[in-house]
């Protein structure tokens, strides 16, 4: 017999050999007694109902889980809103002290601005006036000296405010008339205040 027709026999055979197996299985089964096949279809209903019964304590237990857990989101947000509201109520009190700062700094700055252009202008006119007396104390000096009668006069000029006071000693009351003359004459002068005094004479008051 050659390879080819030997492995095809064995091949046969293994198959028969299996077909006879399974008759000889099935007329076992159909042989058991009728209770024992009753008693396993109830062990099957009964491992059945088991499951069914499982299946729904689970679904149960997993529901009351699920509307737990929904419970504490609810919660988590309602207690979240209220943070959130609370956060943004200090917020407005925060931004609401801070515009009143503001406006109270800004104030207190125009404040400040204008007490300063009020000392620059009071400084600066402090400063003309001063400005303006020592040039008329300057002119009345000069017009004094080119004075043929009163440049070797020895007189102190001082002036405040335009006022110019005249002090010193002369030899007539003649040269006390021209200096008061002389200095009403000179620009700004807006009085001259005589403290000149006569040679073996009273102070002379014009």
């Amino acid at each position: 017999m050659n390879p080819h027709s030997e492995y095809l026999y064995k091949l046969f055979t293994s198959k028969l050999f299996a077909l006879a197996c399974l008759s000889v299985a099935l007329g076992l089964a159909a042989c058991q007694p009728e209770g024992q096949a009753e008693k396993a279809g109830q062990k099957v209903d009964k491992a059945v109902e088991n499951a069914g019964q499982k299946i729904e304590q689970s679904s149960e237990k997993a529901g009351q889980k699920i509307d737990a857990a929904k419970e504490s989101v609810v919660q988590k947000a309602e207690q979240a809103g209220a943070s959130i509201d609370k956060a943004a109520e200090s917020s407005n009190d925060a931004l609401e002290k801070a515009g009143k700062q503001i406006d109270q700094a800004i104030n207190n700055s125009e404040k400040r601005i204008d007490a300063a252009k009020e000392a620059v202008v009071d400084s600066t006119k402090a400063t003309g006036e001063y400005f303006d007396d020592s040039v008329i104390t300057a002119k009345v000096k000069t017009a004094l000296l080119n004075d043929d009668f009163l440049k070797l006069v020895p007189i102190d000029v001082t002036t405040v405010n335009g006022v110019v006071t005249l002090r010193g000693t002369v030899d007539s009351e003649q040269l006390v008339g021209k200096a008061i003359g002389l200095v009403s004459s000179q620009e700004h002068v807006k009085s001259v205040q005589n403290e000149l005094l006569v040679k073996t004479s009273v102070p002379s008051k014009q």
